[in-house]
Parts: C-alpha cells; sequence; structure tokens
C-alpha cells in the first residue's frame, strides 16, 4: 500500500504594516535613507512619511512648498505664515 505524503503549504512571510499593524501577503516597500517601511495601503504610507503643513498640519502629498526649511501645502498657508515669496499661481 503506497502512502502519499501531504505537503503542508508553504507559510508565506507576512510584513506588518507599520501603522494599522495588518499582516498582509503583499504590502508596498518603501526604502528611505536605506530603512525598508512596509505598509499595507498608500493611506498607511501617506500617513506616516508625507511631511505635515507647518501651518494647516495637513499632510502633503502633493507638491506643496518649502521656504525656511519649512514645508506647507500651499502658498495661502506659506503667507500665513509670513512668507510672502510663495504664490500659489500668478
Amino acid at each position: 500500500m503506497r502512502r502519499h505524503s501531504r505537503r503542508l503549504p508553504e507559510r508565506t512571510l507576512l510584513n506588518r504594516c507599520e501603522v494599522c499593524g495588518n499582516e498582509y501577503d503583499k504590502p508596498i516597500e518603501i526604502l528611505v535613507n536605506g530603512i525598508s517601511h512596509y505598509f499595507d495601503c498608500f493611506e498607511c504610507a501617506i500617513h506616516a512619511l508625507a511631511p505635515e503643513c507647518e501651518h494647516c498640519g495637513c499632510k502633503i502629498i502633493g507638491h506643496g512648498v518649502e521656504a525656511g526649511g519649512n514645508f506647507y501645502c500651499c502658498g495661502h498657508c506659506a503667507h500665513e505664515e509670513g512668507i510672502t515669496a510663495i504664490h500659489d499661481r500668478a
């Protein structure tokens, strides 16, 4: 009588999202300064890595503006902080 060996399924290594803790088999890996960061979605990556506007605190996911070492989401917020050289549009 021949015995059939049953193969156990290979265990897939799951990475845990740094923000929400979800374990996911297809994470987003973002390399920052040589360090890998893992997220299960872009929303979590933005929450963890996107700079915040110095004035209103929103996450800057577009171009934003930088002045005096600070980041702003738009010219309006930069103006509110006294930066007059930046304009949203001409």
